[in-house]
């Protein structure tokens, strides 16, 4: 099992930082490392903000200056660019006040790591922070481009939401407009990840985007709908081409399973047109209710008869265990359900003493 991401910021980090800041060295590590064991990866790196915080000038310009002279110019790779995780967190909870310095912090800062968390709160608080975004948006760096989008994402895992943003996207979608044909792949997943954001509270305005950005930027286009499109959203499919109801689905069941077993799938699909299949099973749950899972079946472009394999498996896992009953099973055509079968799910069989 790999080690928890916390122990690669681990003590000797805390030194190396100590190292590149002008504080008492001593002082500095014996205050990070006061708890520092028990807590997890962020919560590390807010602790270690913190005692920047009481460590560093009183001065919020300068302190930030301090931070930022100990950003180095070379990206790490990996985990390894956390080394910078405190240094975000220290802009982001204490850089409001300097905000001419934390805007200069962050640009270089999100070369080598990310600015992306620490920018938060300035969206939040000062208007003035969506001007730089809008500057951003056409810099030489991927690495700052990106931070246009991914520091404005609404839902941003690990992040504090943008209520702001969740109840009125237009500010971020403006943003997005000025990056949908950026060069880089890795600059156009995040505005796909962004307008999938968006999606989850708005997805009316997700589509008419899409539909707006359409044809030409299908990559994009299916990574900012991909929720909608698990869902069988009709309007975010049909932005993609795919029609209401293509195709029929068949497939022959087994009878009854046990759980440790895999499913075995072919459904044999007829028609014409472009076809997305997705496959649901609702799993019974220890409760005796059922739980519905999505899994992706494939696409095809259909001309008459084509046959879609899939197994599905049913051995136990500590993220998700299975219980005996009756297991419906549907295809999802274009968003469109129709029912398989059910597989009757039994226990797994004890062996003879």
């Amino acid at each position: 099992m790999a080690p928890p991401l916390k122990d690669q910021f681990g003590p000797a980090v805390v030194e190396r930082i100590a190292d590149t800041l002008p504080v008492d060295r001593d002082s500095f590590i014996a205050a990070c490392l006061s708890g520092f064991a028990d807590l997890e990866l962020m919560a590390r790196a807010r602790h270690v903000a913190d005692v920047m915080h009481t460590h560093l000038d009183p001065d919020p310009a300068v302190a930030v200056q301090q931070v930022h002279t100990a950003i180095g110019t070379e990206r790490l790779p990996g985990m390894s660019a956390f080394f910078y995780n405190p240094h975000s967190a220290f802009i982001g909870a204490y850089g409001l006040p300097a905000f001419d310095a934390s805007m200069a912090a962050m640009y270089d800062l999100t070369k080598v790591f990310t600015a992306e968390f620490c920018v938060r709160p300035f969206l939040q608080e000062d208007p003035r922070t969506m001007d730089h975004l809008r500057a951003w948006a056409g810099d030489p760096d991927e690495h700052v481009r990106r931070l246009v989008s991914e520091g404005t994402r609404p839902r941003l895992p690990w992040a504090q939401r943008l209520p702001g943003f969740i109840a009125d996207p237009q500010p971020v979608i403006e943003l997005l407009d000025l990056l949908k044909d950026d060069g880089s792949d890795y600059v156009l997943r995040s505005v796909g990840n962004n307008l999938n954001d968006i999606s989850k509270d708005h997805p009316e305005l997700a589509v008419e985007v899409a539909s707006r950005w359409s044809p030409g930027r299908a990559a994009l286009i299916r990574r900012g709908l991909r929720t909608l499109i698990k869902d069988g959203d009709p309007a975010a499919l049909a932005v993609l081409g795919y029609a209401p109801n293509p195709a029929t689905a068949h497939a022959d069941l087994p009878t009854e399973i046990a759980i440790g077993d895999t499913l075995p799938l072919a459904v044999e699909l007829r028609g014409h047109g472009k076809v997305l299949l997705d496959i649901a099973v609702h799993f019974v749950k220890a409760n005796g209710t059922t739980s519905r899972k999505i899994f992706k079946g494939g696409e095809v472009d259909l001309a008459g008869t084509a046959v879609i394999r899939r197994t599905i498996s049913f051995a136990q896992h500590s993220t998700r265990r299975h219980y005996p009953g009756p297991h419906r099973v549907e295809a999802l055509i274009n968003g469109r359900t129709q029912e398989l079968g059910v597989v009757q799910v039994r226990p797994t069989p004890v062996s003879p003493a």
